[in-house]
């Protein structure tokens, strides 16, 4: 009898406008694989604190509330979904309302530790109901999932990474758009560099640069490296 292969897990992480959400939930999809979208956690927490009407500059309160709120995370690459006390709110938490309150969460020394244990533990889960999990985030390689099979690190240039924010903020890239989304991108970025490394691949992690690659080319360097991580 052969033994089943162990559950494979699969860690990306890179700054906005990578591409990375739209090539791991491409990338789960055809291996087969559970997804998980660790950043809309910390917006799904934003989302039900102003719900709830809670300061979200209030650090001790919100950790409490990251760690009994109703979360329920859809693992479908497909249709991932976000859940909340029974309410669907995957469109509501890509608003401006939570864009501009999602920094206060995703920065707050106390949150942090909640959510990346509770991500830990909804990757093991779906690893061993799916056979594999691609996780993907600011800090899934180094500090969620250090001993993850496979760790990415997705980078692009700043440029790159403007003009596929402003086409989907905006739905053009012309040169107005792009600059309305400079601040959304940089800003967001800065800010979660002070409490996450996620532009710099540490030891063990690759890093795949998708400047120039189209989306394509993209979620085929990933499936390779996870098909050499495998062999």
């Amino acid at each position: 009898m052969s033994t089943p292969a162990a559950p494979i897990l699969i860690a990306v992480d890179g700054p906005s406008g990578t591409g990375k959400s739209s090539v791991s939930k491409a990338v789960a999809r055809t291996m087969g694989a559970g997804y998980l979208d660790t950043g809309a956690m910390y917006r799904a927490l934003t989302w039900w604190v102003l719900d709830q009407g809670i300061d979200p500059l209030d650090q001790e309160r919100v950790a409490a509330e990251a760690a009994t709120f109703p979360l329920v995370m859809g693992t479908d690459p497909a249709n991932p979904g976000v859940t909340v006390d029974g309410r669907d709110i995957g469109d509501d938490i890509r608003t401006a309302r939570i864009t501009s309150a999602v920094t206060a969460i995703a920065t707050n020394p106390f949150v942090r530790p909640v959510l990346q244990r509770l991500q830990r533990q909804l990757m093991d889960a779906i690893a061993a109901e799916r056979g594999a999990v691609v996780a993907e985030g600011r800090d899934i390689t180094t500090v969620v999932a250090p001993d993850a099979d496979v760790r990415i690190l997705m980078t692009a240039s700043e440029e790159a990474r403007l003009r596929r924010r402003s086409l989907e903020v905006h739905g053009t890239t012309d040169e107005a758009a792009v600059e309305a989304t400079r601040d959304l991108v940089v800003q967001r970025d800065r800010a979660d560099s002070t409490v996450s490394e996620f532009t710099v691949a540490a030891d063990g992690v690759v890093t795949v640069d998708t400047s120039d690659l189209t989306f394509e080319q993209s979620v085929d360097a990933v499936v390779a490296i996870v098909a050499v991580a495998r062999v």
